[in-house]
């Protein structure tokens, strides 16, 4: 039997040829809209690979699909229950991005406690007057300090991996995992976000996004910190409050903050935080790093994330296992 794999709204702007290799003999289709899709293609789909989720008066179209993989980690986006009323699994791919965000999550932390960034844009005004060695606004010995870490998944055990390697004392917070996961790879295990604040010179957040999750890292959070503490972000924009991460900074309640997402993105350059980020007021300047959501980015890992999602796709088609399932509890009468 010949498969049908729908790509309604492709992501990337180059050749299908990596998509149509995941998915060997079945017939790969793809559209660059929504409103481009055929009645005979939503109708007769047995599987849809999509990144954002998909306008009802779409899903109503579907009749032969059995499966949707969005081809990323994150599904906050995503009605998980409208698609397991539907019969309908839904399917991340977590594994194409770990390395790539734990190592970004390295760098944010590296490149505001080694005053990269700050020496780089000092030196560029006054190469020469400006040259100082011994000025690091945020310098520590690294095997000096507390790592935790928010979230010990995939990529938050990366991140511990690399922050042990530094040589810290690293510590975990993550009610979700059982007692005793911290002792697998040799760190300690905080009980509140509190407790894991109040003691570490670094913390990086690793958890996915959800209602528990939603603003997280507040101001009764922040407030708790550790003097000079740096925060990382690499997870999800709306773990932290935004408004409170400017208050917390603005106060000093944490010396610096790298993140690589935001509540809303593109940035909003009318956000009180973000203005004075770029305006590089004073207060701020050199104290806040922001990437474009580019954590996951190399090469390799967008040839995962491609070929991963017809993967997933076929193999549960051919009746070989479901990989990855995110929306398991609302499947009714699955396809």
């Amino acid at each position: 039997m010949t498969y049908r794999i729908l790509w309604p709204a492709m992501r990337w702007p180059d050749g299908r040829d990596i998509e149509i290799s995941s998915v060997g003999e079945h017939q790969a289709e793809f559209c660059e809209h929504y409103a481009d899709v055929t009645d005979d293609q939503w109708e007769n789909c047995d599987a849809i690979v999509t990144v954002n989720d998909i306008p009802e008066e779409y899903r109503a179209k579907l009749k032969k699909c059995r499966i949707v993989v969005t081809p990323k980690v994150g599904f906050d986006n995503l009605d998980l229950a409208a698609w397991g009323a539907r019969g309908l699994p839904v399917c991340n791919v977590p594994d194409y991005g770990t390395q790539e965000v734990a190592d970004h999550a390295m760098a944010l932390m590296l490149s505001l406690m080694k005053g990269v960034t700050f020496h780089t844009r000092e030196l560029k005004q006054d190469p020469k007057g400006l040259w100082r060695p011994a000025l690091n606004p945020f310098g520590k010995r690294l095997s000096a300090c507390v790592f935790g870490v928010v979230g010990l998944g995939r990529i938050g055990t990366a991140a511990v991996l690399r922050a042990k390697a530094f040589g810290m004392d690293v510590v975990m917070f993550d009610p979700y995992r059982e007692n005793g996961a911290e002792l697998s790879v040799g760190i300690r295990r905080a009980h509140s976000l509190e407790e894991l604040f109040g003691q570490c010179d670094i913390v990086s957040l690793h958890l996915p996004l959800g209602e528990t999750t939603e603003k997280l890292i507040n101001l009764e959070v922040l407030s708790a910190s550790k003097p000079g503490l740096v925060l990382i972000n690499t997870a999800r924009g709306p773990i932290i409050d935004l408004d409170d991460l400017y208050t917390a900074l603005k106060e000093n309640m944490i010396a610096a903050c790298g993140v690589d997402v935001l509540p809303e993105e593109p940035a909003n350059p009318e956000h009180p935080l973000i203005k004075a980020w770029a305006a590089d007021e004073e207060w701020i300047d050199h104290r806040l790093l922001i990437t474009p959501h580019s954590a996951f980015f190399t090469p390799e890992s967008v040839y995962d994330m491609r070929f991963k999602g017809g993967q997933v796709a076929i193999k549960y088609l051919d009746g070989k296992g479901l990989d990855n399932c995110v929306n398991q509890q609302w499947v009714e009468n699955p396809r």
